[in-house]
């Protein structure tokens, strides 16, 4: 039951980024490990109901039940204690990771209006790339009528190259559509 990205990563991407990375042994072919799509809710402070709206439209993205995020120091400037609520997030691998990522490419990101590609700035340093999202509604799966407000979230790929080189090689086997250099 691998889907069928899973299927051309095992078969053709991953011999093909050993040649073109110049890795001698195939181990050290990045892949991607997990993908994680994190919300952080600030004002679910004062509305708790925010928390849940924000766990269902995730659950409805990714087909996983989100977990509740909490803050792990208290900031008395933002009225946030230990402990409390702030966010959620899901942490996607496997079959369920590939799914969602066929689904984000194929079908997610042409839905972005004025879409140009997503940016080859946001890797971090060390092979993992966020993206930050604006509007939830781009997903096929949300029903604008059932929001009572547009959030955003990030989704981070995570990958086990050590690079950003190796993770934007990989990425871009995946056909993920970044800017086209001007």
């Amino acid at each position: 039951m691998t889907s069928t990205l899973e299927k051309k990563y095992k078969t053709d991407i991953k011999a093909a980024l050993q040649k073109q990375l110049g890795l001698s042994n195939v181990m050290q072919v990045p892949e991607l490990s997990k993908i994680v799509i994190n919300r952080g809710a600030g004002e679910a402070v004062g509305n708790s109901k925010v928390i849940e709206n924000s766990m269902r439209s995730l659950y409805s993205i990714t087909g996983q039940k989100p977990v509740v995020t909490r803050a792990k120091n208290s900031i008395s400037n933002f009225k946030i204690r230990e402990g409390q609520a702030i966010g959620c997030k899901v942490t996607l691998r496997g079959h369920k990771m590939y799914d969602f990522l066929t689904k984000f490419i194929n079908v997610v990101l042409p839905r972005i209006r004025d879409f140009r590609g997503v940016s080859e700035k946001s890797f971090d340093g060390r092979g993992n790339y966020t993206l930050g999202i604006k509007d939830e509604t781009i997903f096929p799966e949300v029903n604008p009528e059932t929001i009572d407000r547009i959030r955003g979230f990030d989704i981070t790929f995570v990958t086990t190259s050590e690079n950003d080189e190796g993770a934007f090689e990989l990425l871009k086997a995946f056909n993920v559509p970044f800017r086209k250099k001007v």
